[in-house]
């Protein structure tokens, strides 16, 4: 069970204020006028179990308001899409992006062509449908969203003092490390690869036509080198410790493991954590630091981090000096209604809102905006100063993201995914997301995860596609008893059956059953609807 630090044994209940539909106003993708369609609400606070089932239905967050495009009205369809990254494997372009970060760090030259533009810092379009709700953020006074009754009868206890403290900061990734912090088995099976009992049978190949399958693969040099090194090696030490029984299975193993890991394609790990020389030109640290609520360590960063941002935004974004402003970076990167809620079989930093900053020689050159959460690591944005774009720091940091999900499924076996945002297929720009394979998107209409190889012919056709080929299936979370809505009402939680019956002036129903049709009946039943 989750809890929030500081007050054990306490569930804090999430505060929504339902905005309602925003249409026709300005798309960042395809440049339409009044195309763009989504739903929003502001978030005053939010568990990070709320929030991963409303992203489980299509919803995203830009700082404490939620947002969910409205799928078959709005001009640029936005797939929520996730990358498996327990089983992920970097492809030939990210593999060139992890060697020329390690060919930087270890010899300082690189070539600062420009880099190819996949950045995975897109998301400040995403913002964009939250304008509205930004216009009218909420004035609602803490003391309003203190419950203090529940029914009618139930007292809620008040909030103790907070004397847990939160785990400010965790230090993770170090380029120049040679012993890795992400440990993964590499001689464990991978899914979807074909079961060692299926037997495989390859013709051999016609002249001109490739590698003979049937024969065994061609190795490097360097690897038979190395394992005939190992052999000499275990024999010099079976021959001087006596070769027991259970020294010589163990040196068995450990010359299978070596045979093993030469003929397995490179992970990102294999990149990141790597013995760099002595003499290496730069030092790269990666840090994990708590953003909301904020860590000391991120209080004593926050200007370095603003001036990066602030530059990036003009350069790259082409904003005028006066338009980044510290309330916007903080509106809209550093709040967050997600609270810090910590678990034994949890990550260590605990789950909630993050900034991942990448140090280089001592100062920040890029921060990507991260949410932990029960299943997945969640990517908010990233910015970077532009004088290091030769990095493809958009690509690196998204690589090592999929390394931090890794990590941190080590200590917390059920967060496994990282998700990418949206991804739009209708906007050219953004199909680069489909590139971190295995990934799947969401079904607009079940809500159900399909992969994106069935996807992809689909959105060719239509850019609005319900995924679930089964057309009797139906939205299993969909709401099936509006009565049972909760709502938080002058500090009093009632179900909204209670509250319907003692409202006075117009019916707001339609609201409520929009409001719950889109967070379904799970979250609907968990999180409090606020009404004045």
């Amino acid at each position: 069970m989750l809890q929030r630090a500081g007050r054990p044994g306490a569930m804090p209940a999430a505060v929504v204020e339902y905005k309602g539909w925003k249409e026709g106003y300005r798309c960042g993708y395809c440049a339409s006028e009044r195309g763009k369609v989504s739903a929003g609400m502001w978030a005053h606070s939010m568990t990070v179990q709320d929030y991963q089932d409303l992203i489980d239905r299509g919803w995203r967050r830009s700082g404490k308001c939620v947002y969910k495009p409205i799928m078959n009205q709005t001009c640029c369809p936005q797939y929520t899409i996730r990358c498996q990254a327990l089983r992920f494997q970097p492809s030939k372009s990210h593999k060139k992006v992890l060697k020329k970060m390690l060919k930087f760090i270890s010899k300082g030259d690189v070539s600062k062509a420009a880099s190819e533009d996949e950045p995975m810092d897109s998301h400040i379009e995403d913002a964009v449908a939250c304008d509205f709700a930004y216009k009218g953020e909420s004035h609602i006074s803490q003391s309003e969203l203190t419950p203090l009754s529940e029914d009618h009868t139930e007292r809620v206890e008040s909030e103790e003092k907070n004397t847990g403290e939160t785990k400010e900061e965790v230090n993770v990734q170090k380029v120049e490390s040679g012993c890795p912090q992400i440990c993964t088995d590499k001689d464990t099976p991978v899914p979807g690869e074909p079961s060692r009992s299926t037997k495989i049978v390859h013709a051999p190949p016609k002249p001109g036509k490739g590698a003979d399958l049937s024969k065994p693969p061609c190795r490097k040099a360097k690897d038979i080198r190395k394992e005939r090194k190992l052999q000499k090696l275990l024999q010099n030490q079976m021959c001087t410790l006596g070769g027991s029984q259970l020294q010589t299975d163990d040196q068995v193993f450990l010359l299978q493991n070596s045979k093993s890991k030469t003929n397995q394609p490179k992970t990102i790990e294999d990149f990141v954590f790597v013995s760099l020389p002595d003499d290496a030109q730069h030092k790269l640290e990666v840090r994990v630091v708590r953003s909301s609520p904020p860590s000391s360590q991120f209080k004593a960063t926050f200007q370095e981090s603003y001036q990066v941002y602030k530059r990036y935004q003009m350069v790259i974004h082409k904003d005028p000096p006066d338009k980044p402003t510290i309330n916007q970076f903080t509106r809209f990167l550093c709040d967050s209604p997600l609270e810090a809620e910590n678990a034994p079989n949890g990550p260590e930093c605990g789950y909630g809102s993050f900034h991942q900053q990448y140090w280089l020689d001592g100062k920040i050159i890029a921060v990507g905006v991260i949410d932990i959460l029960p299943y997945c690591v969640s990517s908010v944005y990233l910015y970077y100063d532009p004088d290091y774009s030769f990095l493809s720091l958009g690509v690196y940091s998204a690589l090592r993201e999929i390394a931090f999900t890794r990590q941190l499924h080590e200590k917390a076996p059920d967060l496994c995914f990282y998700y990418m945002g949206f991804y739009i297929h209708s906007c050219p720009k953004m199909r680069y997301k489909g590139q971190y394979r295995p990934s799947d998107l969401l079904c607009p209409e079940t809500y159900v995860w399909t992969p994106i190889e069935r996807c992809l012919p689909l959105l060719e056709h239509s850019k609005y596609c319900r995924f679930n080929q089964d057309m009797k299936a139906v939205d299993e979370g969909r709401i099936k008893d509006l009565g049972r809505v909760r709502v938080l009402h002058k500090r009093t939680i009632m179900p909204y059956s209670v509250y319907k019956k003692g409202r006075k002036g117009p019916s707001d129903e339609a609201s409520v059953q929009q409001y719950a049709s889109l967070v379904g009946q799970t979250c609907s039943e968990r999180m409090l609807l606020f009404r004045s």
